[in-house]
């Protein structure tokens, strides 16, 4: 190659028109001009953390990634990554920018929430790893971003990430550890805000050090775009590609020439770049432009939500509704005709076009309020044919209590709005924003005291508080749904389906719970401030068990239709050989009730005193479904092995993941607030 043809590889590619904000061929949010030459294809890049974003073209809207992650289920999340990898493709695009992988439990506030996989750095881990796994089968490039500790939108391009070392190895980078190991991912992005005082795209401590060196990472680092601040800083800490302009790649020959930067340093970037284009397949499997699977992707988005789903509230019966039920209002969100979605960059273009948009709540959003075209009320007439189902759009509440005085059920659907380029102003619905434009605290209230059999759908990125969750009967978080939404919340809301979704999230009681109540704000839009994660691996559960909180609903939590007990449970261990430490706890799962139904079977650990871990952490889990009276025994096994490192503690004398010697309790659980011990077992000197 020659020194120009390699520069081209490590800066994003000229836009077509500058005017247009970036307007680069197939509709990209990003390129790469292939070399005819030497037969190198371009690289084609868009978002896609719930679908093909960028409106590249319309495309399967699936539900929000952390409904994904509430789903527990690995297997159903390579399906989550396969839809959005075939149809990236179909597309002609070569590089997934979604992997969103930020832990959430820091500032559930975040206007990204919805991208990410929950706040547990194992679970958000392995679920990570499981949607880029899908993404990559397609021969398209999986992204894992932003790394790291991009946990808050507010100031997120100077906010300072203040951590140590052991804090952030067990809390957020251990989360990227997993979805870089387990995924074998091939591109990392860097992240806008600054750790240690240095901007993660120059930060040679995270991009080489933890990255490139501990974690032994052969794909490429690309900047965030517009998120690189130095030529020569940036090329030496371990950038190897500058998005989406060349800013100040642009000047890396003049660095070279200078000798500010070593021509090794370039020719291990393009190595980087050309290796995983080989490594993905781009040169053996070139794509193909095509129609998506339309009717395929729609019912996995489906079957996503319908086991993403959480039920967070059941009293006296009141879901699920009876299907020769009379009369049934349904009032709010537009649930006559969609369901919402998160907005940024992450927005996807619904196969049909928007049921409708809300214009532009924040300038730095980048997209409208999109509501995707799905009718609850029309799944909901579908399921129960003989009732009179009228909507209210709970604008005026006396006016949606009459409505629920005269239904036999009320279903009031509520909706939190998230998007990147801005932070949530709290967790109730109180805030009157362009996509919620009433008090919806206040709608359900007003509902609920109307009719005694109220239930509440909740459409948003993250946690909510509740203060209204006494006088209701029942309570489904759906997330934001997708295109599919509308009928599996119907399916669930009439037991065609079983909730089995379990919370990826703490919800807290108030943001008074929090370890920051007030969300940072930076003094001005270029000085660099502190944000103090003083908790350090402290982080969702793991805080709320260190200071002793009780959580509104805690992590891990959901219920079901029917009912199931865990048993016979023991612990087996091998210990005696360190060089593959490892224990399997093994149990009967049995479902109690009336009818199928999932369970997820959760494991947690309690390491030696003294070394200062939070009293649970989560290690292992399994969702067994059963048919009624069915019992299955499990085996969950904790490597130590596993790049998850479940028994270890980040040892920052050493440098190093390091098995303390003690006494370890292992509990077991269907949510972190309703765990039993199983027993302990000792780790020698």
């Amino acid at each position: 190659m020659t020194q120009a043809q390699k520069l081209q590889m490590v800066a994003g590619g000229v836009a077509n028109d500058p005017n247009l904000n970036y307007s680069f061929p197939r509709g990209a949010g990003g390129w790469i001009p292939g070399i005819p030459q030497l037969s190198i294809p371009a690289l084609y890049f868009a978002d896609g953390s719930v679908g093909v974003g960028n409106g590249i073209g319309p495309a399967t809207a699936l539900p929000a990634s952390i409904a994904s992650a509430a789903g527990w289920d690995t297997q159903a999340a390579v399906q989550y990554g396969t839809v959005i990898g075939t149809e990236l493709s179909d597309y002609g695009i070569d590089v997934n920018l979604g992997g969103n992988t930020n832990l959430t439990g820091r500032e559930p506030r975040d206007g990204r929430t919805f991208e990410t996989k929950g706040e547990d750095p194992i679970l958000a881990g392995k679920i990570a790893a499981a949607h880029l796994e899908g993404v990559q089968a397609q021969h398209v490039i999986a992204d894992i971003k932003h790394f790291a500790y991009n946990d808050q939108e507010t100031g997120r391009a100077t906010a300072n990430a203040v951590i140590d070392e052991r804090g952030g190895r067990e809390s957020d980078l251990l989360a990227f550890e997993i979805g870089v190991k387990d995924a074998n991912v091939q591109s990392v992005m860097c992240s806008y805000n600054l750790t240690g005082g240095t901007y993660n795209c120059e930060n040679s401590h995270l991009l080489t050090d933890v990255l490139k060196t501990d974690w032994g990472f052969t794909g490429f680092v690309m900047s965030d775009w517009l998120a690189t601040h130095s030529t020569v800083n940036a090329a030496n800490a371990g950038l190897d590609q500058e998005q989406p302009d060349q800013e100040y790649f642009g000047s890396l020959g003049t660095a070279i020439q200078n000798g500010q930067v070593p021509q090794s340093r370039l020719d291990n970037m393009v190595h980087r770049v050309l290796r995983t284009m080989f490594q993905v397949g781009l040169f053996d499997y070139p794509q193909t432009i095509q129609p998506i699977p339309a009717a395929a992707d729609a019912a996995i988005a489906q079957q996503v939500e319908e086991n993403g789903a959480v039920l967070l509230k059941n009293s006296n019966g009141a879901l699920p509704i009876n299907a020769g039920v009379q009369s049934i209002a349904v009032i709010g969100s537009h649930a006559d005709v969609a369901v919402l979605s998160g907005g940024g960059s992450a927005q996807v273009q619904p196969a049909g076009g928007p049921a409708l948009t809300s214009g532009y709540p924040c300038p730095p959003c980048w997209s409208e309020v999109v509501w995707d075209p799905s009718s609850p009320m029309k799944a909901i007439e579908t399921m129960a044919p003989g009732a009179n189902v009228q909507f209210a759009d709970g604008s005026n509440a006396s006016a949606a209590a009459a409505l629920a005085a005269s239904s036999q059920v009320a279903v009031v659907f509520v909706s939190q709005w998230e998007s990147e380029g801005m932070d949530l102003p709290s967790i109730n619905l109180t805030d009157l924003t362009d996509a919620t434009p009433i008090d919806q605290d206040a709608l359900v209230s007003a509902v609920a005291a109307a009719n005694s059999h109220t239930i509440v759908v909740i459409e948003s990125g993250g946690p909510v508080v509740m203060p209204w969750l006494s006088q209701v009967g029942a309570v489904l978080e759906a997330w934001y749904p997708g295109q599919s939404g509308g009928p599996a919340i119907a399916d669930l809301l009439f037991g065609k389906t079983n909730p089995s979704g379990k919370l990826p999230i703490t919800f807290p009681a108030s943001v008074s719970q929090l370890p920051r109540p007030t969300i940072p704000t930076p003094p001005d839009s270029t000085t660099p401030f502190d944000v103090n994660y003083f908790e350090g691996f402290n982080i969702g559960y793991k805080w709320y068990d260190s200071q002793g909180l009780t959580p509104l609903f805690p992590f891990g939590f959901g219920l079901s239709y029917t009912t199931f007990s865990l048993t016979n449970s023991a612990i087996m261990n091998n210990l005696a050989s360190m060089s593959n430490p490892n224990i399997q706890v093994t149990l009967t799962v049995t479902n109690t009730g009336a009818v199928s139904g999932a369970e997820v079977a959760q494991v947690y650990l309690g390491l030696p005193a003294g070394i200062g871990e939070p009293p649970h952490r989560l290690v292992g889990w399994q969702k067994v479904t059963l048919q009624p009276g069915a019992s299955q025994a499990v085996m969950i096994e904790v490597d130590e092995n596993d790049s998850s490192h479940p028994l270890s503690y980040w040892d920052e004398t050493s440098g190093a993941w390091t098995v303390a010697p003690g006494q370890y309790t292992v509990y077991l659980g269907d949510s972190v607030g309703a765990l039993t011990t199983v027993g302990t077992f000792t780790v020698g000197s």
